[in-house]
């Protein structure tokens, strides 16, 4: 998908989910997600070559690692 198109369906499937992963080879897709994720307040990892996580921060006790 080339941008904006994958921070605009992750935006979407965040709605509803509390992780999504993403692949996108446009060599944008990594910073417009980071950015789109920080300003949610979500997590964002790049987790291999152009795929990417997105997650809701959990706090308290029921934080876990993943």
């Amino acid at each position: 998908m080339k941008c904006p198109w994958p921070a605009l369906r992750a935006a979407r499937a965040m709605r509803e989910a509390h992780a999504i992963l993403i692949e996108a080879d446009d060599p944008i897709a990594g910073a417009e997600l980071a950015a789109l994720s920080a300003q949610h307040g979500w997590d964002f990892a790049a987790i291999g070559q152009d795929r990417y996580r997105l997650s809701h921060r959990v706090s308290g006790p029921e934080a876990h690692e993943i």
